[in-house]
C-alpha cells in the first residue's frame, strides 16, 4: 500500500494514513504467521519477519511524529551602530572583540566593538546576578579576545552612550593573549600599524577608512545602475598596454629563479637572442596586469550603449610619492554617442551622488 502527495498532509489525515500503514504491516505479519503454522521448520523465520514488520511500523510512527516545540528563543543579534533604544525584556546578543575590561567588587564593565562603528557598546555584568559559568568565562576575558554577550538593552547610567547591555551571560569565542596583544587603548602611528597588518583593521582609523570605502563603492555602483549603465567586468590579466606607457607588471609562469631554464627567443635566422620565448609561457605571449579597463569598456559600449567598469588597476611606476599607487580601484564609464558636455554632466552628477551618500551614511 503506497501513498504519495505533493502537499503536506493535515495532522488528522496523516494520523489516518499512518494507522492504515500500521494495520497493513501487522496484517501482513499475521497472514504470514497463519499460513506458515503448518510448516514448523519455517516458524522461526516467520516470527522474525513478523517482529521486523512490527518494529518497522513503530519506527515509521516515531519518525513522522510531530517535532518537539522549540525550547527557548535565540536572542537576536544586534550591532553597536543599531543599539539606540532599550529592548525591554527582550534579550539581544552582541558579538565582537573586547576593547577594554574593568572589574570592580560587584560589577564588571566590558566594552565590545563589533566593527559597525567607531565606538563599541558597553556591557555591564553584575557579579551577584550572573552564573558561575559566566564568572569563569569572565576570568578568561582579555583585551582583543572575541566574545558573545547576551542580555537586554537598557538605558545607560553613564553619559557616553545612550544604551548598554545588562549582560546576563558571556562566552569567550576566541581567546587572545592579553599580555602580548599589540594594540593598546591609545593612538598608534600608521608606520607602526603597517608592522601588524593582521590587526590594524581593528583600529578606528583603518576601520573607518574601510567603511567609507565600502559606502563609496556601493554608491558608485548605485549611481550607474540607476542611470541605466551596464556593469562590465574587464580582464585583470591582459596582453595589451592600454595607455602605451610601458610601465606594467608582468605576469608569467616561467621560473625566474632558474634563469638558465627560461627558453630563449630566436631571431629570423633561427639563432637564440637575449630575450625570453613567451610562446612557451602560459598564455603563449607576454601578459601583464591591466593598467585600465578602457579598451574592454569601449568595445562593450559599441554594443550596449552606456557601460562602466570598476575594478582593480595596476601601475608599475617606481614612485614613492602619495600621488602614485601600485594598485587601486578605478571607475571608467564609456558612453556611446556622447559629447564633452554629456560626459562632464555625468561626472558631475556621479560626484554629487557619491559624496551625498557618504555624508549621510558615514
Amino acid at each position: 500500500m503506497y501513498f504519495s502527495t505533493s502537499k503536506p498532509l493535515h495532522p488528522s489525515r496523516r494520523s489516518m494514513v499512518l494507522g492504515m500503514w500500521t494495520a497493513a504491516l501487522l496484517s501482513r505479519a499475521t497472514t504470514a504467521f497463519v499460513t506458515t503454522t503448518s510448516r514448523p521448520s519455517t516458524l522461526s523465520a516467520t516470527s522474525a519477519r513478523q517482529g521486523w514488520l512490527a518494529s518497522s511500523a513503530s519506527r515509521l510512527m516515531a519518525s513522522t511524529a510531530e517535532p518537539p516545540a522549540a525550547a527557548t528563543a535565540v536572542p537576536q543579534r544586534i550591532k553597536a551602530v543599531d543599539a539606540k533604544e532599550p529592548s525591554g525584556d527582550d534579550s539581544v546578543a552582541v558579538k565582537g572583540w573586547v576593547r577594554t575590561l574593568r572589574k570592580q567588587k560587584t560589577t564588571a564593565f566590558v566594552e565590545v566593538n563589533d566593527g559597525s562603528s567607531l565606538s563599541g557598546i558597553q556591557c555591564v555584568l553584575s557579579l551577584a546576578d550572573i552564573s558561575d559559568e559566566t564568572k569563569q568565562e569572565l576570568d578568561n576575558v582579555t583585551t582583543g579576545c572575541a566574545v558573545e554577550v547576551t542580555g537586554p538593552l537598557v538605558k545607560s547610567q553613564g553619559g557616553k552612550q545612550a544604551v548598554e547591555v545588562a549582560a546576563q551571560a558571556l562566552r569567550v569565542v576566541g581567546a587572545c593573549p592579553g599580555e602580548t596583544y599589540p594594540l593598546a587603548k591609545k593612538r598608534h602611528s600608521l608606520e607602526y600599524l603597517r608592522s601588524i597588518a593582521h590587526l590594524r583593521p581593528r583600529t578606528n582609523t583603518v576601520a573607518a577608512v574601510a567603511r567609507v570605502r565600502s559606502h563609496l563603492a556601493g554608491a558608485i555602483h548605485a549611481f550607474f545602475q540607476k542611470a541605466g549603465f551596464v556593469y562590465v567586468q574587464t580582464p585583470l590579466i591582459t596582453a595589451s598596454d592600454c595607455e602605451g606607457a610601458g610601465e606594467l607588471f608582468r605576469v608569467t609562469t616561467l621560473d625566474l629563479d632558474k634563469v638558465d631554464s627560461i627558453p630563449k627567443a630566436k631571431n629570423e635566422e633561427g639563432k637564440e637572442i637575449e630575450a625570453a620565448d613567451y610562446k612557451e609561457d602560459f598564455f603563449g605571449k607576454p601578459a601583464y596586469l591591466t593598467v585600465s579597463g578602457q579598451l574592454g569598456a569601449e568595445t562593450h559600449a559599441c554594443a550596449l550603449g552606456d557601460v562602466y567598469t570598476f575594478g582593480p588597476t595596476f601601475r608599475a611606476e617606481n614612485s614613492q610619492t602619495t600621488r602614485h599607487l601600485a594598485e587601486f580601484n578605478m571607475v571608467e564609464p564609456e558612453m556611446a554617442f556622447a559629447d564633452l558636455t554629456s560626459a562632464m554632466s555625468n561626472a558631475e552628477q556621479m560626484l554629487k551622488f557619491v559624496v551625498k551618500h557618504v555624508l549621510e551614511n558615514c
